[in-house]
């Protein structure tokens, strides 16, 4: 039923399940937005890496980043790159023709209607070109530290493994997790997930023998495992 919550280990145990994996997070790369997302321009630099980082590999986005954020950390420093120029300084990222001209127009947009400001409501953000769910969550906890739920193809992923969702979209899994999951958990859930699902729950084969969460987790798809 809409609402109800899923009688699963892992639910039953979040505190604990959460606690768990925080403690291995501490030997595990963050993800690459979170890395980027720090000091004053902390919003832009969580947006533009994340326009990078769709359908990247996450080495490709970080370098991609780093010579970017090098050149222009705010929209009106990249207002003044040509597109070329971004182009060249992003490549080889999937999609960096796109996401070059949506990122200069995200600049305009965000200079001439919101100040230079990178906008912090969802609803706003959703209306920048390029910019999805995804992206505009993510804009909002790892940019603000407010609020929101990005699902990525990990927090997906892991969200259904665990049996607390069983959708076939990442949307439809935001969905489910806003009625369930406490608020309280919100923000980093999907920093958490990312790099566990990077490193131990990973798409095919997961190393469920090094699982700190082993004992509660139905392992829901799971044909094969290490």
């Amino acid at each position: 039923m809409k609402g109800m919550k899923p009688r699963t280990p892992i639910f039953e145990n979040l505190t604990e399940t959460l606690r768990l994996l925080r403690s291995a997070y501490r030997h595990w790369k963050p993800p690459i937005v979170g890395q980027f997302a720090q000091g004053p321009n902390a919003p832009f630099k969580a947006l533009a890496s994340t326009l990078l980082s769709l359908r990247t590999k996450d080495k490709v986005t970080e370098a991609a980043s780093e010579r970017l954020f090098k050149l222009a950390e705010t929209p009106e420093e990249t207002l003044k790159l040509t597109a070329e120029t971004i182009e060249k300084t992003i490549y080889p990222v999937g999609f960096y023709r796109t996401k070059s001209k949506n990122l200069l127009e995200i600049c305009r947009i965000l200079m001439e209607r919101h100040g230079g400001r990178v906008p912090d409501d969802l609803d706003v953000l959703l209306t920048l070109p390029g910019v999805g769910r995804k992206t505009a969550n993510l804009v909002l906890t790892a940019g603000f530290g407010k609020h929101g739920i990005c699902v990525d193809t990990h927090v997906h992923r892991i969200s259904n493994r665990w049996g607390m969702v069983r959708t076939k979209t990442p949307d439809a899994t935001e969905e489910v997790l806003r009625r369930i999951l406490p608020k309280r958990y919100w923000i980093e859930f999907n920093e958490l997930l990312v790099a566990y699902g990077q490193n131990l729950c990973v798409p095919v084969s997961p190393f469920c023998s090094r699982c700190p969460i082993r004992k509660w987790c139905p392992r829901k798809g799971v044909t094969r495992s290490r």
